[in-house]
């Protein structure tokens, strides 16, 4: 069975299904009192942002969760639902009706508000729940180690999934995007997502989930098990520390992505040097108004002291009509991906990037940490240009873009010229590159790393910091995936960025192999005729190669 593999690793034990939600009943007898009704559904999804707010306990779901408590808390869902009331609907339909409109309208919407649907759908579960006084849909607890299986995940589940027995997640929808691929990287989950076939795997069945091929194996072999056990313990023992170097000792540096304060907590305390992609946009959500010069001031300096003498990449903020700010006062676009985004916004709004400017600049003073700052979007070399003289304006003295979109690879010599490194985002840059939409769970496949035409591209923006001796990185997901992360480097990509627990993983495999050999599996890769033939035959390679030095290692 094939999904998208979002988050890698090999996984094997029984698959446990995830139990559904309740099903509300529209011809249930609709309360006497549409004023205690109301009444009752405005306490139940105050309820529910409690219970959402009381399991965020920091890091990446706890972003996602205040969201979606802040989600819940939204008067228009209690005036929507009271609309149905007043029609005699039944109290929960009412709610499930009035939810429904509305993931409707975020779907329609598409890209970065159609994924919000999911959550909305997770607060009307949780609330008709309430409502009908029924157990609240969770993670099973059936005493084992067990692979989970669902039609999707919200946030608040996989935010529990620590505490639990899973070891890897299955899903028949989302994408590799979506919450569900997010926090399984985060926890360093083998997840497989978008595979339609689990729907028929029952309860019980014994399966081999590759997180990193996207692949499903029922009722594996012995040997497949075996690998699969041997998988898990190095992922548990790690046979490398430090700086990330290759066998011939070619260093690779090896960061962390992070999104929240907590996150920067955990990352700082991990094996890693430093931060790749400080993902700004947590201090500007779910807020009125922008977040203060000292109120930013304070956050930046709690992460850079966090990481004391390690580099920290900052990312300006990353928003638009896709992820929608009220402060920023964007039209609304047929077309938000394509439209006012990342650096975009700051022709609309340039106080806001002004002052995380100022604020940036203020606190690297104050911590004397090693910070680099980088703008999302960029798309011209007058914008790298512009970007760079008012970053520097304020004295930041290390200054970069993102590379995310085809113009900006293929002009990476003219952007680079005006820039310190270039950091290439490949989640985003293969959604523009192939014309397909990041939160399409039906075009999922267009947006394969193992491209031919991201890998091309990537090879392009190395070759032109190679050329302008500027550094070129990978904070992208591609960088995680322990297979591909020698292709990157063989490519000519200097830095990987990841989630905290993916590092070790990508650390042992570069060991493994020289740089030679890390440009022969690129090579190999580029030469292949799809992207399925270049993962094999990059694996392979690599088990051929590793195997050599293994055998090399033991005649000596």
């Amino acid at each position: 069975m094939a999904g998208y593999g979002v988050s890698p690793g090999l996984a094997c034990a029984p698959l446990v299904r995830m139990t559904p939600p309740v099903v509300t009943d529209p011809e249930e007898e609709p309360g006497a009192d549409p004023g205690h009704e109301v009444q009752r559904i405005r306490q139940a999804l105050t309820d529910v942002a409690a219970q959402l707010r009381a399991v965020a306990d920091g890091g990446t779901a706890g972003a996602i969760l205040e969201a979606s408590a802040a989600m819940a808390g939204d008067p228009a869902l209690v005036h929507a639902a009271a609309d149905h009331i007043g029609r005699g609907t039944p109290t929960a339909h009412s709610l499930s009706l009035a939810i429904d409109a509305f993931c409707a309208q975020l779907e329609e919407a598409g890209g970065y508000m159609a994924e919000r649907a999911a959550d909305l759908r997770d607060i009307r579960n949780r609330a008709v729940a309430l409502l009908m006084k029924v157990p609240m849909p969770g993670i099973p607890r059936p005493g084992h180690p067990f692979v989970l299986a669902a039609e999707d995940l919200s946030p608040a589940d996989t935010a529990q999934l620590a505490e639990g027995d899973v070891v890897g997640l299955l899903t028949e929808q989302g994408g590799p995007t979506g919450h569900t691929a997010i926090l399984a990287r985060s926890l360093g989950l083998p997840a497989v997502v978008g595979c339609p076939q689990a729907a028929d795997l029952p309860d019980g069945t014994l399966v081999l989930l590759d997180g990193g091929a996207g692949t499903v194996e029922p009722h594996p072999s012995a040997q497949r098990r075996q690998q699969a056990l041997e998988a898990a313990l190095a992922r548990r023992q790690p046979q490398t520390r430090g700086p990330g170097r290759t066998a011939d000792q070619h260093a690779v540096t090896l960061l962390s992505n992070i999104g929240t304060l907590s996150d920067a907590a955990h990352a700082a305390q991990a094996d890693n040097e430093g931060v790749g992609l400080f993902r700004t946009e947590f201090l500007f959500l779910s807020r009125r108004e922008p977040p203060t010069l000292e109120e930013q001031i304070q956050a930046y300096s709690q992460v850079l002291t966090a990481f004391d003498e390690r580099a920290v990449t900052v990312r300006t903020l990353d928003a638009g009509s896709d992820k929608p700010l009220p402060f920023l006062h964007l039209p609304r676009e047929d077309n938000p991906a394509l439209g006012i985004r990342g650096l975009r916004t700051a022709a609309q709004c340039p106080d806001i990037l002004v002052t995380q400017l100022q604020a940036l600049a203020t606190a690297q003073r104050r911590t004397g940490a090693q910070m680099r700052v980088m703008a999302p979007m960029v798309s011209t070399a007058e914008e790298a240009a512009q970007f760079a003289d008012l970053a520097r304006s304020f004295g930041l003295q290390t200054v970069g873009v993102m590379i995310e979109v085809p113009s900006a690879a293929l002009d990476a010599d003219r952007l680079l010229q005006h820039v310190d490194f270039a950091s290439i985002g490949t989640n985003d840059l293969s959604q523009y590159t192939l014309a397909a939409d990041r939160t399409s769970h039906v075009l999922g496949h267009l947006l394969d790393p193992w491209r031919h035409a991201l890998l091309t591209l990537v090879a392009g923006v190395c070759r032109a910091g190679a050329a302008l001796e500027r550094p070129v990185g990978v904070c992208g997901e591609a960088a995680a995936d322990p297979l591909l992360a020698p292709v990157l480097v063989g490519l000519g990509v200097s830095s990987l960025s990841m989630a905290a627990p993916a590092v070790a993983a990508v650390r042992d495999t570069l060991a493994q192999l020289t740089l030679e050999q890390c440009r022969s599996l690129a090579d190999a890769a580029l030469d292949a005729p799809t992207p399925a033939a270049a993962r094999a035959t990059a694996r392979e390679m690599s088990d051929t190669l590793r195997a050599a030095a293994a055998h090399d290692r033991e005649g000596r």
